[in-house]
């Protein structure tokens, strides 16, 4: 579901506005790098990025759980009046940029690339969509194209301009542990999803908690942490609780229920799941899908499947 932008985020550029360092709609956030950039483009609303910001970041190759954690959190934060902020990636990212956009607030995309093209190509829509609703930035002129060197200062610039980061799910030695060195050397919070010991997705995450970032589970603690309270009862009724999201949906009968409770939230093989619950393959199979079509179960790489909720 997508919902009108607030419109008091300033005037918004069809086409590309250059910003010069120390001119009044320069982002003050980025003075206090060593290096600031001199000139910084974008499409969109240049307002948007003096406001505080909530930098999401993680894997490109997510997985449906760490998408739909995102997005969550994204949606909650947006909907306490902060702008969330990201890298226009697959992933992590793009489901962060939608769950401010279905929270009805602004976010903002930095981008490894000039402003007159969108990388990747499929997230074309998300782009329009985060220009309308918020800015595009980048420190590349018009017509230059994506390249692998651009990507680590273009992280740097996502956790300079936010007043936080949180990481969803992250592989070792990746890009969104680039952005959280660049946070801990910024002097900005550092948040990360815990994971299961067992999922590569989860191992960079689990290891920022080991060297001192901050777990979290629910948006309302990361508030909490940054001191934003009077944002935490803004809240009240717009984040959904799984009992009401839960409503509407039909009941389980016992044998889907007992599917549903072997499955936990690490994913799995029918094999697994026949041998957990005493049911057939066939039956397994049978009611997996009924419970994806409800949105309860996602399928994942190699035949196995996630509990979503």
């Amino acid at each position: 579901m997508e919902h009108d932008c607030d419109p008091g985020t300033g005037p918004r550029t069809p086409g590309t506005l250059v910003l010069e360092r120390g001119a009044p709609d320069y982002p003050s956030q980025l003075l206090q790098l060593p290096r600031p950039p001199s000139l910084l483009y974008v499409r969109g609303s240049p307002a948007v990025l003096s406001t505080p910001q909530i930098a999401i970041v993680g894997a490109r190759t997510a997985s449906a759980a760490g998408r739909a954690t995102a997005f969550a959190f994204a949606s909650t934060l947006a909907g306490a009046g902060l702008t969330v902020t990201s890298g226009l990636a697959t992933g992590i990212d793009t489901a962060g940029h939608e769950g401010a956009l279905c929270g009805g607030g602004a976010t903002v995309a930095l981008c490894a690339h000039g402003l007159d093209r969108v990388y990747p190509a499929h997230n074309l829509k998300l782009a329009r969509r985060i220009q309308a609703c918020g800015a595009l930035a980048s420190i590349h002129p018009d017509g230059h194209s994506p390249r692998r060197q651009f990507f680590p200062g273009r992280n740097a610039l996502i956790s300079a301009l936010a007043v936080a980061v949180l990481v969803v799910e992250a592989r070792p030695g990746s890009g969104s542990l680039i952005t959280a060195h660049h946070a801990r050397t910024q002097g900005r919070p550092l948040f990360a999803i815990p994971g299961s010991i067992r999922d590569p997705l989860a191992e960079g995450c689990n290891q920022l908690i080991r060297d001192g970032a901050r777990a979290v589970t629910d948006p309302r603690e990361l508030l909490s942490d940054l001191g934003f309270q009077s944002e935490i009862q803004s809240l009240a009724g717009h984040q959904i609780s799984p009992a009401r999201a839960s409503q509407g949906r039909p009941s389980l009968d016992k044998p889907l229920e007992m599917l549903l409770d072997a499955a936990g939230f690490e994913p799995v093989g029918i094999d697994f799941l026949s041998r957990s619950t005493g049911l057939s393959a066939a039956a397994v199979a049978s009611m997996l899908l009924l419970l994806e079509l409800q949105g309860r179960i996602a399928p994942q790489p190699g035949g196995r499947y996630l509990r979503l909720n």
